[in-house]
């Protein structure tokens, strides 16, 4: 195999596959890019055995060929070239070894074959639809970081995609929780998107693909099945397993009876929060918010920092109120707000909030008390 390519094209789609790889791999060949140089493509390939990643970009191939190379030496070689330079990549069997050149510089890396590299297979999906860049970035970034950590409840460590109905107008709905917080985010369902079944899209999936999308227009395809999804757009294709579990009812936890409202500017009250919470003890990141009329008091206490109080004005007229959040998951919502006006529905102190964006029917957050 042997091919010459710009080095920032390279570097562009180094960048994007080698971030599947983990660093740490007790199966040597997981540690590995497929590279493939065909008819003036190079197609570039990693996995983790959960995730796939293909990346197609042009080079000129002098010598068709295959081979596995480092995934994360190979990115830190190309990341340290001068820009704007030529990259020839030259692998000789014989050798054993592929050959990286730049101007003077000379890497020999060691291979090992590309049969032994493992290929994800996706079998059928017969459930496709596209989707705009703009709108699965929304649903992306408008629920991940609910998204749960905690691997005993496997099956809310992801996003659960699907079909649903609100009043009446069918919509495709993402979900994420983690027990304290609750992200739900709906649009228009795509065509042929209506008989989709409900999916948990993992962690690192979704972390992998709004990076892929960062630098992208236009649409992605989306493919799947039960067990298995697809997004394709440009020359890259994401595949990845699909977390085999039961998403639990949320519905259940987002409350109907909440009839206290609260509404106030987003971006002034987050950084009231961000202020008044330095104090707080760093376990519980407690904060206090305290309800009277047009205005909200929020307070912090440190059992050695001391505390600390902010008051500001806002549209409440429900009787007081006193009710403790965790900052950190406060932050998190209102970090979502992008309208000007934060609206949060309250019950009392015990019962889950519901915090909505001025500007965006389609989202919802529902945030669980804690007691200070």
């Amino acid at each position: 195999m042997k091919l010459t390519i710009e080095r920032s094209t390279l570097l562009t789609a180094l960048n994007h596959v080698q971030s599947v790889v983990e660093r740490r791999n007790t199966i040597p060949i997981l540690s590995n890019i497929l590279l493939n140089a065909d008819n003036g493509t190079l197609g570039l390939t990693a996995t983790d055995l959960d995730l796939a990643i293909n990346e197609q970009i042009a080079a000129e191939v002098l010598t068709s060929g295959s081979i596995t190379v480092p995934a994360h030496l190979l990115y830190d070689i190309v990341r340290k070239l001068p820009d704007g330079s030529q990259v020839e990549l030259d692998y000789q069997s014989a050798e054993g070894r592929i050959s990286v050149r730049a101007g003077r510089s000379q890497f020999a890396l060691s291979c090992l074959p590309k049969d032994d590299f493992p290929i994800m297979e996706t079998g059928e999906l017969p459930h496709r639809f596209t989707l705009s860049t703009a709108e699965l970035k929304r649903l992306i970034d408008k629920t991940r970081f609910a998204i749960s950590t905690e691997e005993t409840r496997y099956y809310l460590n992801g996003v659960y995609l699907h079909a649903a109905d609100n009043d009446g107008i069918p919509v495709l709905r993402a979900v994420a929780t983690d027990g304290h917080r609750l992200a739900r985010v709906e649009t228009p369902i795509p065509a042929d998107a209506e008989n989709m079944p409900g999916i948990i899209i993992p962690r690192k999936a979704v972390n992998e693909l709004r990076k892929l999308i960062d630098d992208t227009d236009g649409n992605i395809s989306i493919s799947l099945s039960d067990n298995k999804i697809c997004f394709s757009f440009g020359g890259s294709l994401l595949t990845s397993k699909l977390i085999d579990g039961t998403f639990p009812d949320y519905e259940r936890v987002i409350p109907s009876g909440n009839t206290k409202v609260l509404e106030l500017d987003g971006k002034t009250f987050a950084q009231a929060v961000d202020r008044v919470s330095t104090v707080s003890t760093e376990k519980s990141r407690a904060i206090k918010l305290t309800l009277t009329d047009d205005t909200v008091t929020l307070s912090a206490t440190g059992s050695e920092s001391g505390s600390a109080t902010e008051e500001l004005a806002a549209s409440y007229s429900s009787g007081d109120l006193e009710i403790g959040f965790n900052s950190k998951y406060l932050l998190d919502i209102t970090g979502q707000i992008e309208g000007e006006n934060a609206h949060f529905v309250l019950a009392d102190a015990q019962s889950p909030t519901i915090v909505r964006d001025g500007t965006d029917d389609g989202a919802l957050y529902v945030l669980m008390p804690m007691r200070v």
